[in-house]
């Protein structure tokens, strides 16, 4: 069995990570390049920057800042935020990211999945999906699973779009993505534990992996994702930024569990 990841979260903002709780009430956490390197130091398996309203506000992610980051750690850097185009793609990746997170451009404009996995490797498309759960009165015409329903966002969970997600990332695996970053609307900063029924409901329709978002906040809820859905990895912000937890406690004890983990630190 393949090793699962821990990958903590940096959403930046004016150059400073922030957090939240469902996406709103954003509070400061530090500089987003001395966070990376210090988790990068606590074992962590990947990082991941995204910049939270670089879509809303129609600007570009922060190459420099990319650029700096990559420079002071030495594992995968994934980056997402206001990536439309395959020239942003390459704009990101010559800054020294590994991987591209793409998710408002690619609902309006799937092709990218295929052309940036077509030049640059399925490997390197990361498709990020914000998602929320739809009350009975908003279903209709939307598929179900397990009679729960989810509905697809963007502009850093601003806007609505009616897609369903579960169709959604379906297409998007057949159009290139090569992983999902799937993050829960509903449960995000909230820690009460990641939503297991939209993870697997997602894990049961893709092949590619998919990386759990939204909710995590105690050690026995990163045990609970990789023990009850088949997600490829775990992805934190909150418990991490503020100390609650390190990368290195979360492996500990998931490697005391008997779940496959890289002991790195």
């Amino acid at each position: 069995m393949l090793a699962k990841r821990i990958i903590p979260c940096l959403d930046v903002k004016d150059g400073r990570v922030t957090k939240g709780v469902n996406f709103v009430n954003l509070r400061d956490a530090g500089d987003p390049v001395e966070l990376a390197k210090k988790y990068c130091d606590q074992g962590a398996d990947e990082i991941t920057f995204l910049d939270i309203t670089a879509t809303h506000e129609k600007r570009k992610t922060v190459a420099d800042l990319v650029e700096r980051a990559s420079r002071e750690i030495r594992v995968p850097l994934c980056v997402g935020g206001g990536i439309s185009s395959l020239d942003d793609f390459q704009a990101i990746l010559n800054a020294g990211a590994d991987k591209v997170a793409v998710n408002s451009a690619a609902v309006r404009n799937p092709a990218l999945l295929t052309q940036a996995a077509e030049r640059y490797g399925a490997q390197c498309v990361v498709l990020a999906v914000d998602a929320a759960l739809l009350t009975e009165s908003d279903t209709d015409g939307v598929s179900s699973s397990n009679s729960k329903r989810w509905e697809v966002y963007v502009s850093g969970g601003r806007d609505a779009t009616g897609i369903d997600l579960l169709e959604w990332v379906s297409k998007a695996e057949n159009m290139g993505a090569g992983e999902i970053l799937l993050t829960s609307m509903d449960a995000d900063g909230v820690k009460d534990g990641f939503d297991l029924d939209m993870l697997n409901a997602v894990c049961n329709c893709v092949s590619i992996p998919v990386i759990a978002s939204g909710g995590c906040g105690t050690l026995q809820h990163f045990a609970d994702v990789f023990e009850q859905t088949e997600c490829s990895a775990a992805l934190a912000a909150s418990v991490f930024h503020y100390d609650e937890l390190s990368v290195g406690q979360v492996k500990e004890f998931l490697h005391a569990r008997g779940i496959p983990i890289r002991i790195t630190y």
